[in-house]
């Protein structure tokens, strides 16, 4: 984004170090996520980034349609998007892929995190729960099935401009930082409009990212404060600079690290976590005490068909499922 906003008013040489990936731009950009992320965490959450998300997300919808028209007007764009609908039923049951798919899945919804449940506490008592969960379960893969839309394609438009995606292996190549090396390029291309369509792209992608740090760091502090009454601004700045200097070791380690730990927190961590959140769900937390709160905001939820299952659900076929995940990944 920045780089973007220095091409537009024609520092070229600042621009090139924002594009580029030195240890010294990383590190800068950590450290300045960090800081907007702790800012708004010792501020409160939902005066701040709840009015901005929903008035900005939207936004991010009406981006991603240009995009794909533009992007479905350029050579090879049909290609990337049968590679991207048409299905391989032969890899259907490999383990790697179903195993990398739930980790997406429990990644993109934080299942085993901490974000729906710091959401989920803000919420008014007169929320009907389930209904809210399934919009954000449909929004969220929403959002990630007109993502691949722009992305796919642009991948082959941009290998039709000579840019290497796919290794000899038919790996991909920078997989885990994709959407910074393709869209750029694609953007690139546009000239000056695509350098505004760039600033405003990657303005939202930021606040889209922010949505989720917030949520990470916003449950430890609301932990630590509540717990040991400390002061919320000390809190935030103590947990989030911690934090920080974890990520420092990463950024100092990129090659090596940054895909090793998503891969594990997608993989094995998160998994691990929601086992432990289905085994309080269904096993510790009295049964009519969590029926109670779910009919706070839907008084009938116990008469139709859904919570009459959902208990036994929770209770087994969950777990079943979640530790079925764990046992595949380690393989």
């Amino acid at each position: 984004m920045l780089g973007a906003i220095t091409d537009l008013v024609g520092l070229l040489a600042v621009s090139e170090w924002f594009k580029g990936f030195s240890v010294e731009r990383n590190l800068f950009g950590t450290l300045s996520f960090y800081i907007l992320t702790i800012l708004i965490v010792r501020g409160g959450v939902k005066q701040g980034i709840e009015k901005w998300s929903t008035r900005l997300m939207p936004a991010l919808f009406v981006l991603f349609g240009v995009l794909f028209i533009y992007i479905m007007m350029q050579t090879g764009a049909t290609e990337g998007l049968k590679h991207y609908l048409i299905p391989d039923f032969d890899k259907v049951w490999d383990r790697k892929l179903i195993l990398a798919a739930m980790g997406q899945g429990f990644f993109s919804l934080t299942i085993g995190g901490c974000s729906m449940l710091i959401y989920g506490s803000y919420l008014s008592k007169k929320e009907n729960l389930p209904q809210v969960a399934m919009q954000v379960t449909l929004v969220d893969t929403a959002v990630a099935f007109i993502a691949g839309l722009v992305v796919m394609p642009a991948m082959f438009v941009a290998m039709q401009k000579g840019v290497q995606i796919y290794s000899e292996s038919g790996a991909l190549l920078s997989s885990d930082t994709l959407v910074f090396t393709v869209l750029p390029l694609m953007f690139d291309s546009l000239g000056i409009l695509g350098q505004i369509f760039a600033v405003v792209f990657f303005l939202l992608l930021t606040i889209a990212a922010l949505t989720s740090s917030i949520s990470m760091l916003e449950c430890p502090v609301a932990l630590v404060s509540e717990r040991f009454d400390t002061p919320r601004g000390k809190t935030s700045w103590a947990l989030g600079g911690a934090i920080a200097l974890l990520s420092a070791v990463i950024v100092f380690n990129f090659g090596q690290l940054f895909g090793l730990m998503a891969m594990i927190a997608t993989q094995y961590l998160q998994p691990i976590a929601a086992l432990l959140f289905c085994v309080f769900g269904g096993w510790v937390w009295n049964r009519n005490s969590k029926i109670n709160e779910l009919k706070q905001g839907n008084p009938e939820f116990s008469d139709g068909w859904f919570g009459k299952v959902w208990p036994a659900y929770v209770k087994f076929v969950c777990p079943a499922l979640v530790a079925t995940v764990i046992w595949a990944s380690f393989g």
